[in-house]
C-alpha cells in the first residue's frame, strides 16, 4: 500500500471549523458561492424542497466535489482538493481521501487501533528492507489518516540518511531530530500542519555523519519519552533495515515495528531476517503491509 513553525503552504484558518456550521456557511467561507449566489440557492431550495447544496449543484455553482470538501469539515474529516497545499501528491490521504489506497489506509489503521494503541502504546515505527519499497509514503499516509481521527499525532522522520519527509510536507524548518539529538534544538521545531488540525511533522535535520550512533543515544530515549507524553500518536519513519541498524535503534525504542515491503520486489528472506533482528531487540513485530501501490 503506497502512500512548531507554521508552514508557508498552510491554509488560512477560516470560521469552518464547526461541526454545527450549515453546509451554506461552509461553502461561503470556502469561496465556493457569493453571497449573491447564496439568495439564489436559497429561493430555489424553498421553492423546489431541496438540500442547500443539491439546489447549488441544480444551479451550477458548486460541483460533488465542493459538496464533498464542505461535508468533510462538517464533520471534522480535512482533506485538499488537488489545487490545495504544495503537499507532495503521494499524500493520496490527503488529496484522494475516497481512492480504494485510502480506503485501505484506514483499514489498517483501524488494525493498528485494535492490536498496539488500544493497549496503551502511543509509538511505532515503520520499517521496510531496502529503499523503494513505500516506507516513507506508508508513514506520512498513515500520519494523515490517523489525525483525520482526531488523534493529536507526530509523525518524525528518523531515517537521518535519505530523509523524505520535509519535501513531502514541504517543511520550511530545516532543523528537526538529528538537531535535537545533539542539543542544537528542542521540539519547538516540529511544525504544525494547519491544513489537518491534529498534526504535527519533525523532519530528519541535518544530515549527520554518525546517524546509527546519535539513534543509540540516550538523548533520543528521552526525545520519544517527550514525543509520547504530548501526543496521542507517534509515528517513526526509519532508513531502510537491510543496508543499516538504524531501524533497529529506532523501533527498539518505539517498542513496536510495523514492517513494510514491496509486491514482487522485497524478497522474503529479507523481511525474515529484519523480523528476527527486532525480535532480538524485544521489538513487537504488530503487524506488515505489502505493498502493490
Amino acid at each position: 500500500m503506497e502512500m512548531a513553525n507554521t508552514p508557508a503552504n498552510s491554509i488560512p484558518e477560516a470560521k469552518i471549523s464547526s461541526r454545527d456550521a450549515s453546509i451554506g456557511k461552509l461553502l461561503l467561507d470556502l469561496g465556493k458561492i457569493t453571497p449573491e449566489d447564496a439568495e439564489r440557492v436559497l429561493r430555489l431550495q424553498k421553492e423546489e424542497g431541496l438540500r442547500f447544496g443539491d439546489a447549488a449543484q441544480k444551479l451550477g455553482f458548486v460541483t460533488e466535489a465542493d459538496i464533498r470538501q464542505a461535508l468533510s469539515l462538517q464533520f471534522d474529516y480535512p482533506y485538499l482538493q488537488a489545487n490545495q497545499g504544495a503537499f507532495s501528491k503521494d499524500l493520496v490521504a490527503a488529496y484522494q481521501p475516497f481512492s480504494p489506497q485510502v480506503e485501505a489506509l484506514r483499514a489498517l489503521r483501524s488494525q493498528l487501533i485494535l492490536r498496539w494503541f488500544n493497549e496503551g502504546n502511543k509509538a511505532l515505527s515503520i520499517v521496510s528492507a531496502n529503499a523503494g519499497e513505500g516506507c516513507s509514503n506508508l508513514a506520512a499516509n498513515l500520519a494523515v489518516v490517523f489525525s483525520q481521527l482526531g488523534e493529536q499525532t507526530l509523525l518524525v522522520d528518523a531515517n537521518l540518511r535519505d530523509p523524505v519527509q520535509h519535501k513531502i510536507f514541504n517543511l520550511t524548518e530545516q532543523r528537526g531530530l538529528s538537531d535535537i539529538l545533539v542539543g542544537r534544538a528542542d521540539l519547538d521545531v516540529v511544525t504544525k500542519v494547519d491544513s489537518f488540525v491534529d498534526l504535527t511533522v519533525l523532519g530528519a535535520g541535518t544530515v549527520p555523519p554518525n546517524p546509527q550512533e546519535l539513534l543509540s543515544r540516550a538523548a533520543f530515549s528521552d526525545f520519544m519519552a517527550q514525543a509520547v507524553s504530548h501526543y496521542d500518536v507517534v509515528i517513526v519513519d526509519t532508513a531502510p533495515a537491510a543496508d543499516t541498524s538504524d531501524a533497529q535503534a529506532v523501533a527498539g525504542r518505539c517498542g513496536g515495528a510495523l514492517l513494510v515491503s514491496r509486491l514482487n520486489q522485497t524478497r522474503i528472506s529479507e523481511l525474515e531476517n529484519i523480523r528476527d533482528q527486532l525480535n532480538v531487540s524485544g521489538v513487537r513485530i504488530v503487524g506488515a503491509v505489502v505493498n502493490d501501490f
